[in-house]
């Protein structure tokens, strides 16, 4: 696993489900093209996982 990972909003949350939108704004994610650097932990893994149709991820 990587140290940190690189977290870009590529897909607009406006139609998503409101829990899937919450989540994106729990990432730091407010604007689209937006980019986030995280810890890469369980925690981080579970809510790409959840709303990852929205996300490019990359690993640093």
């Amino acid at each position: 696993m990587a140290e940190k990972l690189k977290i870009t909003l590529v897909k607009s949350p406006i139609s998503a489900v409101p829990k899937h939108r919450r989540t994106v704004e729990a990432l730091g994610l407010t604007k689209m093209h937006k980019t986030v650097e995280l810890p890469d932990n369980k925690a981080t893994r579970g809510m790409i996982q959840q709303v990852g149709y929205m996300l490019k991820v990359e690993e640093i």
